[in-house]
């Protein structure tokens, strides 16, 4: 009895030792890779799994996540500038693969960067400053290109390589931005001197139309002024028909001579003008009117033809029919 009791504690105890060894779990998104007498054997997935204690042992264990690498790559454009590119390699291990991935490769990180060199400085040089930024794409579909045909043997593919960071020397990029700056300013000034022409373009026209329209009215103005005139001469002949053309327009103009002087001085704010107003200066004024008409009808006719002798008055334009 004694020694049944002690065979059973001895059990207990060894049971005990080596369940932590029997049993171990694996996380989500992960895979462990169970050697048996140091030969490959499985692979185990997430939750609880089994192995042999003292014959089977975890190697490792492989993530099954997308992973990212930055690798930053120093190489020369075709125009001789020095550009630093950072490519950010995104990758996973493909399932079904873990063996590839866990035993062909020491450092798969060391890999794929070796790899980026190796593509980013076989593009690189091909292309000039400008036109690395203009087509990045193609230095990421270059790398996606060369590293999925390289990695994929060893268990690994890859999502994408974009390319992240494209640095110029610091002296290229001082120069670059001064470019720029010249670029902005000289275009500002463009604009402003177009703007400008436009102002100056749009001023002058609105001068001239205001010149046509000032000219007009004034052209107006004064065929009214022609024709209330000549009414006035024909109405004075009809009323007195003794009297010259000659004499009605004296009166005439000499009615709106005084007609001035009184609109003058009913203006409230009108600058105080001087002028001869006596009956000799009345009479000066009558006298050159007279020579006024005098040389008017000593003139020679126009070139065009002649106008209406009924009803006319020298210097005055006949009413049409």
């Amino acid at each position: 009895m004694t020694s049944g009791l002690l065979l059973f504690g001895v059990v207990v105890l060894l049971l005990l030792i080596m369940l932590p060894q029997m049993f171990f779990k694996v996380e989500q998104t992960q895979v462990a890779l169970i050697e048996r007498f140091g030969r490959f054997s499985r692979v185990a997935h997430p939750g609880l799994n089994f192995k042999l204690p003292f014959v089977e042992h975890r190697a490792g264990r492989l993530s099954l996540r997308v992973q990212q690498l930055n690798v930053k790559v120093e190489t020369k454009t075709r125009d001789n500038v020095f550009v630093d590119i950072v490519v950010s390699v995104q990758y996973h291990v493909v399932e079904g693969k873990e063996f590839e991935a866990f035993y062909k490769l020491t450092n798969p990180e060391q890999q794929i960067t070796a790899h980026v060199f190796d593509a980013v400085r076989a593009q690189v040089p091909t292309m000039t400053l400008d036109h690395v930024f203009e087509k990045k794409s193609d230095i990421e579909d270059a790398v996606s290109a060369g590293l999925k045909t390289k990695i994929n043997a060893f268990g690994y593919d890859i999502d994408g390589s974009p390319v992240t960071d494209i640095a110029p020397d610091e002296k290229v990029r001082t120069a670059m931005n001064e470019i720029n700056a010249a670029s902005r300013l000289r275009e500002a000034a463009e604009q402003q001197g177009e703007a400008l022409k436009i102002k100056t373009v749009k001023a002058a026209e609105a001068e001239k139309e205001s010149k046509k329209l000032q000219g007009e009215g004034i052209a107006a103005e004064r065929i009214a002024i022609a024709e209330g005139i000549r009414a006035s001469v024909a109405a004075l002949l009809e009323v007195r028909s003794g009297v010259s053309p000659e004499e009605a327009m004296k009166t005439l103009i000499l009615t709106q001579y005084f007609d001035t002087l009184r609109s003058i001085a009913a203006q409230s704010r009108a600058t105080t003008v001087f002028l001869p107003h006596s009956p000799g200066g009345a009479a000066d004024l009558s006298r050159q009117i007279s020579e006024a008409i005098m040389v008017g009808n000593q003139a020679p006719p126009p070139s065009g033809p002649p106008a209406a002798q009924t009803g006319t008055v020298p210097g005055v334009p006949a009413r049409a029919a």
